[in-house]
């Protein structure tokens, strides 16, 4: 302990220069506080990349087979690679490459994007994108974009072309995305009997305007007056010149588009749409927040952004934020400022009552303070961002302990000693030394209790490792002060002349701790065995029966709830079942909703993939103070599931906006818990998934059970017949370019000054309404004969699937469950026996996994069980270190599990489960 003495001497003899130090890491936490990044809760999204493919016209197996699997093969043994699954839908691939922590999200994209350089893509398929640099918790602003009078199409393109380009230069903004409305696209729609008529092939009429609709450079000519620039202009701009555009000429008259079609302005073909408030159809906007961004300063920044922008709007159109994360982070952080305010002047006031001293006290006090900044420091080195976790774990009873020890030694030195002979310095000097080693021990024995949390992986360590380490800073911030700043302080604050007086709490206390103390001494069989009963109770008893949950739940002030109709229903449907949802909402609770907007199927960039038969709803909820219906926001959710729950032909589940969104990004479940049913043949997954179902249903606690759609969506399959293909002489690839034109192929794109719109070639109405009018299509033979598309192949209606997901390359599908009213640990639990024993597999290509939080819970349970025997083996060297003798650590040994046994019952008595924050 010499090298302790020397920091106290060294620390006694240089006041001022340590109280100059203390203030320049004063200043240096300061400046911490003030760029810590602030956010409600730790981002615990791992190291992850989207990729995003649109095919417009495939069904979701031939997303499957052509897009998801290559790209899957090119992805699959990347370094560092942690899980690797997949949703295919119709139009849309989406690939999720998930990543070890600790790998660089962009040297992780860069690796992608090379192997996504040998994926060979379908003719006329784009090249897969991957998704924005952002994380779980990076959708942190939306907007919808409305106008009185105005179509969704005019207000999509005023926001793609207005307002999301600007508030894409925001600082900090990984992506805006744009929900609802209509993309607007320049159509040519051929009349199949035309183009029979003029002898032309749908081919033919796709190059000729391929070849019509682009400008050229031809370099540059010397002049005398100077340099030309050559250019040569062949792009149409307008509906007009797309008419115009010649395809052949016969007998010397030109064929032109407008002979063989119509052009016209529509749109494309849309997976989504949003409404709001029960007003209809709007555009959604999502401002993505960059990874590693602080979230209250980029959301502040995008709502900014978009007020500036509202001047150059045309005066019918309002933009209206509907979701900020600035207000739960303000609410999360006021909420730790408050708790840290009144816990402070609790530590002061407890102080002086103990201490008897004021001076003595403040000095205590000041530790406070000055270890949070010391902490602040740290958080900030160590790119920590402030949230109700890693600040709210902060204990000030812990900070000042070491500093209660030492002042408190120093003012019973100076009272016994002042009349000893030695000087004011060599007192306190004495003092001191006397207590530095059980001090120190004291915060090395609380920062080893931390140090299992620090060993935590996955989610869990993002969760709660900031939690850990904020605290670990603040201790040792806390130890330093004591040896070096405290004396210092006692030696220029406390009185010259100080008489040691025992408190009037501290006497009330020992009035009723010495008699409890003599009859402890006088029946220590009876005190030992009282303990071992209490021990026996709490964990023989209590603690098994608490149950278990990964973390407490997070009240956002804001509820989501999953829709999900049947598959098939048409978009149109899924509109006015949501815009009926919002108007029961708006209208049952007036005084607790403030907005209410569904986002109906996917997004422009697919970030969250959804069929349309899948909505988000999410409520964002107003000042607590206001509600005259619920109590708290598990009421409200209850309350707002009995208003919906009579409206047929939906389920829904609830949740909360980044609880959800976490839970997805994470396990790809949006719930908690996940129940991931692995095989080949898509009838049988649905047939044991309805048998997993009905098995949840049955467990106790169980809420928002639902089996993944996955099946039930109609197709329209048209098979070529190569016999009659071969009789008559047509080629496969006639018949299917005329299938493709029954959505659209993209041919080009139309430009408008700045604005640049698609324009593609598809089929008329009329040869689209139905089946029958699509086999009745007539196809040119090469010896002039028209034969109905019916004879070349069948055409039949059958039902495909609707969404194919993937994980590792195995379809799978999920039943996924909420637990309410229960621990989830004891949930779990009950639901693996019981699909165990009655839910038989039928081989060993079929398995099941459990994900969600309660995979999360687990993998925490099972590291703690390893580390945490560890710790206490640690504690237990450092206390023979302070003692040298066993008998004396035993004896102080012993305060753990009575700790631990105040714990359980503190948990036992709030009915709470146990947790990894409790624990």
């Amino acid at each position: 302990m010499d090298f302790l003495n020397r920091i106290i001497d060294f620390s006694l003899h240089n006041r001022v220069l340590v109280i100059l130090g203390v203030l320049a890491a004063s200043a240096a936490g300061v400046f911490s506080l003030q760029h810590l990044d602030i956010d409600a809760f730790p981002d615990t999204t791992p190291v992850q990349v989207q990729i995003n493919t649109t095919a417009p016209a495939l069904s979701p197996e031939e997303v499957e087979r052509q897009i998801t699997f290559p790209i899957e093969q090119a992805i699959s043994g990347l370094p560092g690679l942690e899980q690797l699954r997949s949703i295919s839908k119709f139009g849309l691939s989406q690939v999720v490459v998930v990543f070890e922590d600790g790998i660089d999200i962009y040297f992780a994209r860069q690796l992608i994007n090379e192997r996504l350089g040998s994926v060979e893509m379908p003719q006329g398929i784009t090249l897969p994108q991957m998704g924005p640099v952002a994380t779980g918790l990076g959708e942190v602003f939306h907007y919808v974009v409305t106008g009185q009078g105005t179509d969704v199409t005019e207000l999509r393109t005023i926001h793609d072309w207005v307002i999301k380009p600007p508030m894409r230069t925001v600082p900090g903004t990984a992506e805006i995305n744009s929900w609802g409305g209509y993309v607007k696209q320049y159509q040519i729609r051929l009349d199949p009997d035309r183009l029979i008529k003029y002898g032309l092939t749908f081919d033919q009429v796709v190059q000729a305007i391929q070849k019509n609709n682009f400008n050229v450079g031809g370099g540059n000519i010397s002049q005398p007056s100077g340099m030309l620039l050559v250019q040569g202009l062949g792009r149409t701009t307008n509906i007009d010149q797309i008419r115009q555009i010649v395809i052949a000429a016969q007998d010397g008259v030109p064929i032109r588009v407008a002979d063989v079609g119509e052009v016209v302005i529509g749109h494309e073909i849309r997976r989504g749409a949003v409404t709001a408030n029960g007003q209809g159809e709007v555009v959604l906007g999502l401002g993505f927040m960059l990874m590693g961004e602080n979230s209250h300063q980029v959301t502040w920044a995008m709502k900014e952004k978009l007020k500036s922008l509202e001047a150059s709007l045309p005066p019918n159109v309002q933009v209206k934020p509907v979701y900020d994360r600035t207000h739960l982070v303000d609410f999360v952080i006021d909420t730790v400022r408050k708790n840290l305010f009144e816990g402070g002047l609790l530590v002061i006031a407890v102080l002086f009552a103990f201490l008897g001293n004021l001076r003595a006290a403040a000095i205590v006090a000041l530790a406070i303070p000055l270890s949070m900044l010391f902490a602040f420091t740290g958080m900030y080195r160590f790119g920590i961002a402030a949230s109700l976790l890693s600040l709210g774990a902060i204990d000030f009873g812990l900070v000042v302990d070491s500093s209660v020890v030492m002042i408190e030694n120093c003012v019973r030195h100076l009272a016994h000693d002042s009349n000893s002979g030695k000087s004011r310095l060599d007192i306190i000097r004495d003092a001191a030394v006397e207590v530095r080693k059980p001090t120190m021990f004291g915060e090395l024995i609380i920062m080893i209790v931390y140090l299992p949390i620090l060993t935590l992986e996955g989610i869990e360590g993002k969760l709660f490792r900031p939690m850990a380490l904020t605290v670990i800073f603040a201790l040792m911030g806390s130890m330093v002060l004591s040896l070096t700043l405290m004396p210092v302080l006692a030696s220029y604050l406390l009185p010259k002349k100080v008489e040691e007086h025992e408190p009037f709490l501290m006497r009330i206390a020992h009035a009723i701790h010495y008699p409890i103390l003599q009859f402890a001494m006088h029946h220590k069989l009876a005190v030992m065995g009282f303990a071992a009963s209490v021990l026996i109770l709490a964990f023989g008893m209590i603690a098994p029966n608490l149950g278990s949950e990964f973390v407490p739940r997070l009240s956002e002030g804001a509820i989501a709830i999953g829709v999900v109709r049947l598959a098939g229903t048409d978009l149109s449907e899924s509109i006015r079942y949501n815009t009926e949802m919002e108007k029961v909402i708006l209208q049952t609770f007036p005084d607790e909703v403030e907005n209410v907007w569904s986002r109906i199927g996917t997004a422009e960039v697919a970030t969250d993939p959804m069929g349309v038969e899948l909505t988000d709803m999410f409520i964002t909820l107003k000042p607590r103070s206001h509600w005259k219906k619920a109590k708290s926001q598990a009421d409200l959710t209850e309350l707002i599931d009995k208003a919906l729950r009579d409206m047929p032909g939906q389920r829904l589940a609830y949740s909360q906006p980044i609880e959800m969104r976490i839970n997805e990004m994470v396990s790809g479940v949006r719930a908690d818990l996940g129940v991931k049913l692995f095989g080949d043949d898509f009838d049988v997954l649905v047939s044991k998934g309805q048998e997993i179902e009905r098995v949840l249903n049955s467990i106790d606690g169980a809420a928002d059970v639902a089996v993944e759609q996955v099946t039930g969506q109609p197709v329209l399959q048209i098979k070529v017949n190569q016999d009659q293909i071969a009789r008559y002489g047509v080629s496969a690839q006639e018949v299917l370019d005329l299938v493709e034109s029954i959505g659209s192929k993209p041919i080009g794109e139309i430009i408008e000054g700045q604005l640049r719109f698609p324009l593609i070639v598809r089929l008329p109405e009329r040869f689209r309404e139905s089946p029958q009018s699509i086999g009745n299509m007539l196809i040119s033979t090469p010896k002039g004969e028209r034969i109905p598309l019916s004879r070349l192949a069948s055409v039949e209606i059958a039902e495909g699937p609707s969404t194919i997901t993937r994980e590792w390359g195995q379809r799978r599908i999920t039943i996924t469950a909420n637990v309410r009213g229960r621990d989830l640990g004891s949930f779990v639990a009950e639901a693996q026996k019981k699909i165990t024993q009655q839910v038989s597999l039928p081989s060993a290509r079929y398995r099941v996994e459990y994900g969600g939080q309660f995979e999360n819970l687990q993998r925490a349970q099972t590291r703690l069980m390893i580390v945490v025997p560890l710790a206490l083996v640690l504690i237990f060297i450092l206390l023979y270190m302070t003692y040298h003798n066993i008998v004396d650590t035993l004896r102080v040994f012993t305060g753990i599990p009575f700790a631990w046994v105040g714990g359980i019952f503190a948990l036992w008595l709030r009915d709470m489960p146990f947790s990894i924050s409790a624990g």
